[in-house]
């Protein structure tokens, strides 16, 4: 019996779940959305997702697969899973993919965005879309350290623990390309900002830990020059702080033709 790949484009407020990855006592975006398919194919379906995304944390773009033996064209899947998802989760568009397509091997890049606010006070409208961090920030020593940040590195001093297996000789290690790193006022709510980088891969919390030595920056705690040190010494313990996840956004998954990554990468 021939098995169908469908491709989901995912929306997600991660408030109310525990990150992606399905978990046994939690809810989580994975597993909702498993759920969700095994309702409509009758079959015990494995949702792989381009990445995972911790909780707390949205997304905007997320790419998702899976394998079914059903012949319902990709529109029955659209419907059917947004019936059934509760409003915080929806599918923006579904397709039948080759047999072969991966979205997380498959995946050349992927942008993540993270909001903030410096205002006195933070509306409670967007306490659970963006982080509160009032006063003055230098945000000229943060453009300088941007800047350093495109092209590639090894962005160990920004990892997470359990992003890799390090006994591994295999893959990239801790090395990464940054296309974009930015940060931008948003021109129509003064002291509301975003940062927005885009990369060929991100070690786990690399994005959070990133910011949140950002900020040590803007509150003059280092100097740009203090950033790079901390760049080259490979070492979590000599970077700031995780900033929290509700500022972070996925919100594209990018893909070329004939890009395929290896499980290591």
């Amino acid at each position: 019996m021939t098995n169908y790949n469908i491709r989901l484009l995912i929306s997600f407020d991660g408030t109310r779940y525990s990150g992606w990855q399905r978990q046994k006592n939690a809810p989580t975006i994975q597993g909702t959305i498993e759920n969700a398919i095994t309702t409509i194919t009758g079959e015990n379906n494995t949702l792989h997702g381009a990445g995972r995304t911790d909780a707390g944390v949205h997304a905007l773009g997320m790419v998702a697969h899976f394998i079914t033996k059903k012949q319902y064209p990709p529109d029955i899947f659209f419907k059917g899973l947004n019936s059934i998802l509760p409003p915080d989760i929806r599918i923006l568009e579904t397709h039948i993919e080759k047999e072969d397509f991966h979205s997380r091997y498959n995946a050349s890049g992927k942008t993540y965005q993270y909001d903030f606010y410096t205002g006195p006070v933070h509306s409670p409208i967007q306490q659970l879309y963006s982080t509160h961090y009032p006063g003055k920030l230098n945000f000229q020593e943060i453009h300088k350290c941007l800047k350093f940040l495109i092209g590639t590195h090894d962005f160990s001093s920004f990892e997470g623990s359990g992003s890799r297996d390090k006994s591994l000789n295999t893959g990239r290690g801790g090395v990464r390309t940054l296309y974009k790193a930015s940060c931008q006022e948003d021109a129509f709510s003064p002291h509301a900002y975003s940062f927005t980088f885009t990369g060929d891969g991100f070690l786990r919390h690399m994005v959070r830990n990133l910011v949140g030595t950002l900020f040590e920056v803007g509150r003059n705690k280092y100097k740009c020059t203090d950033f790079i040190k901390i760049m080259s010494q490979k070492d979590r313990q000599s970077a700031g702080p995780t900033a929290p996840p509700q500022g972070l956004f996925l919100i594209r998954v990018h893909y070329e033709k004939n890009s395929q990554r290896t499980k290591e990468s």
